[in-house]
């Protein structure tokens, strides 16, 4: 799976919308398929009338996205334990 950043537009009642959405997909007809049916399920826009003008892959870091941020989030280990001179000092006491 890779993120991508898909620009396009949508008409939305007597406007056209321009949006920029970041989504977690396979390759780009998937990240198409993706952002058709969002705009579909959300704004009731026929997939012929969205518009994508761009697809293109972009490093997860990149994006603010929280699927994408949550899709690449890595193993959230602990950070190690760094021993002081004043821990040491108080272990000794």
């Amino acid at each position: 799976m890779q993120a991508y950043r898909v620009k396009g537009s949508f008409p939305n009642g007597k406007t056209i919308q321009e949006f920029t959405m970041d989504v977690v997909a396979s390759d780009e007809a998937d990240a198409r398929h993706r952002v058709e049916s969002n705009f579909g399920s959300r704004h009731r826009v026929f997939r012929r009338f969205v518009n994508i003008e761009s697809i293109e892959v972009i490093d997860p870091s990149d994006s603010r996205e929280p699927k994408v941020i949550s899709a690449f989030r890595g193993d959230t280990s602990p950070p190690a334990v760094v021993a002081t001179e004043s821990s040491i000092a108080s272990e000794e006491e």
